[in-house]
C-alpha cells in the first residue's frame, strides 16, 4: 500500500495579506448593511505578521459609536472563518473619519437602497462652532431624484443619519450626514 505523500502547501505572504484585506473588506456595516466596511471608509489598514497573526484597523464613524463592537466580533468571525487562527482588531481615531471617505460604489449603493449619500464633509481647522440650530443641508431624494426636501428630524435610524421628506414626492427618507 502506498502511503500518499502530503506537501505542506506554503502561502507566500504577499498572497496571505492579500486575503486577508479581501476578507476583512467584505464585511458589511451593521448599522447601513448595504455598505461593506472598506465601502464606508472605516477599514484602514489590514497588516499579517509573519507568524500569521491579523491586525485590522479600523476607525469609527464617531468615538461613540455602537455599532464598534459587533464590527469588532464580524471582523474577527470573518477572518477566524477564513482560515486566520489570530486575529486582533484596532481601533484608531486619528485620522478622524470623514464621510469623504466613502466609496463611490458606497454611494451608489446607499442611493439605490434609499438613502441619500452625504455631499461633501465641511472643511475647516481649529475649533469646532457649536450650533443648536438644525444644520442646512440640500440632500437630493434618492427615490425621485428631487432636490427639494425639508428636515424632519435630525435624528435617523442610525445617529449618523438625518431624516427629510421630499416636498416632489412626499417621500420620507435617510440622509447620511456630511462629517
Amino acid at each position: 500500500m502506498e502511503i500518499p505523500v502530503v506537501i505542506p502547501m506554503v502561502i507566500p505572504m504577499e498572497s496571505r495579506a492579500r486575503r486577508a484585506r479581501e476578507v476583512a473588506a467584505a464585511v458589511l456595516d451593521p448599522e447601513l448593511p448595504v455598505l461593506t466596511l472598506a465601502d464606508l471608509g472605516v477599514l484602514r489598514e489590514v497588516e499579517v505578521d509573519t507568524a500569521g497573526a491579523v491586525t485590522v484597523t479600523i476607525t469609527p464613524t464617531y468615538s461613540g459609536c455602537p455599532a464598534l463592537a459587533t464590527m469588532r466580533d464580524d471582523l474577527v468571525h470573518a477572518l477566524r472563518e477564513d482560515g486566520f487562527a489570530e486575529v486582533r482588531v484596532r481601533v484608531s481615531l486619528s485620522p478622524p473619519w470623514s464621510t469623504d471617505l466613502i466609496s463611490a460604489r458606497g454611494r451608489e449603493a446607499l442611493a439605490a437602497y434609499g438613502i441619500s449619500p452625504p455631499g461633501p464633509a465641511p472643511r475647516g481647522t481649529g475649533p469646532v462652532p457649536l450650533s443648536l440650530l438644525p444644520t442646512r443641508r440640500s440632500p437630493a431624494c434618492p427615490r425621485c431624484g428631487a432636490a427639494d426636501a425639508g428636515l424632519t428630524s435630525e435624528f435617523g435610524p442610525t445617529a449618523c443619519t438625518a431624516l427629510y421628506r421630499c416636498r416632489a414626492c412626499l417621500e420620507i427618507f435617510s440622509h447620511v450626514k456630511e462629517r
